[in-house]
């Protein structure tokens, strides 16, 4: 039997997740901005609620592309506020154009986003090497350093929480439990 990090259980979607994206490093500008933007909207839910609408985000923002979605008009922000296949929480559609804009700053500003974002770990994943999920932090001093940075520049929904899941997502930090068969898949990849 495949030993995995127990936060994924069975639910075949959560186990997709867990074996394909979650802890593999990510430096492609389009995934990190789609993993800013769910992760933003996971803020408060269960993740799997997100890996659920997944698809319905990627219908109605375009796809993630960040150009498009900084240009929303509040009209078309008030459209997405009434589809179900996304969270309709106001402030979290109104925060993905907020996102998106202060993305393409970082962009023009350090070529591109995945640049700046690896600086905050030198450019290496962090490797931990938890026991169980109890050994895992929600927030790390980096994560706070990079919420902090963050919403200098005027991104919203990226608290240290966040911040620390999004890390772990797109594989800044290597989480998977010592146990789980993609702890060292993923430390291979560094």
């Amino acid at each position: 039997m495949i030993k995995r990090c127990t936060w994924c259980g069975d639910d075949p979607l959560y186990v997709a997740y867990h074996d394909e994206e979650w802890g593999v490093p990510v430096y492609d500008d389009h995934t990190l901005f789609e993993f800013l933007i769910l992760e933003g909207a996971q803020a408060g839910l269960a993740w799997i609620t997100i890996l659920r609408k997944r698809e319905g985000y990627r219908a109605l923002f375009d796809n993630f592309e960040a150009q498009k979605i900084a240009r929303y008009s509040d009209k078309k922000l008030e459209q997405l506020l009434l589809d179900p296949r996304i969270i309709r929480n106001r402030l979290k559609v109104f925060g993905a154009r907020k996102n998106a804009r202060a993305f393409l700053e970082v962009q023009k500003e350090r070529g591109s986003f995945s640049d700046y974002i690896w600086d905050f770990v030198d450019g290496e994943p962090l490797q931990n090497r938890p026991k169980s999920m109890h050994d895992v932090p929600s927030s790390s001093p980096v994560s706070d350093k990079l919420a902090k940075d963050l919403k200098k520049r005027g991104f919203t929904f990226v608290g240290s929480t966040i911040m620390y899941a999004h890390m772990q997502a797109t594989g800044m930090i290597n989480d998977h439990t010592v146990d789980c068969f993609r702890h060292r898949e993923c430390q291979q990849m560094a």
